[in-house]
């Protein structure tokens, strides 16, 4: 079985734009793919998945529960608990592990709070 050649025809829509218009095209595209899959990860995650994202930012099994318990407990686990451990970390000016394991012995979760109210950051 030959594939019929209809490159020409499938491209016909896009023959006349500029590579600027070509590149808009693009990332326009590539946003409509991603959106939901940003939108799925920030409605559906679960301790398990944070858990699993601070693994793999280097913390052990413990302190990535006692952060992902303590974010739970504040109402933040739809932010994401890597991403509260990054935030701290830049507000701050410390390291990432430095933010979380201060965030595992119950530190700077008023700072959290804040950093994420109403959803707006």
């Amino acid at each position: 079985m030959k594939r019929a050649d209809d490159f020409q025809q499938r491209r016909a829509h896009l023959a006349n734009l500029s590579d600027e218009e070509l590149q808009a095209r693009f990332w326009e595209m590539a946003e409509k793919i991603v959106d939901p899959l940003l939108d799925l990860g920030k409605k559906n995650t679960t301790p398990s998945i944070e858990r699993s994202v601070l693994l793999r930012m280097g913390f052990s099994s413990l302190e990535a529960k006692a952060i992902v318990d303590k974010t739970m407990d504040r109402g933040l686990m739809g932010k994401g608990a890597g991403h509260i451990v990054y935030k701290i970390a830049k507000e701050k000016n410390i390291s990432v592990r430095e933010a979380g394991l201060a965030l595992s012995e119950g530190k700077y979760w008023d700072d959290a709070i804040q950093i994420f109210k109403g959803g707006v950051k």
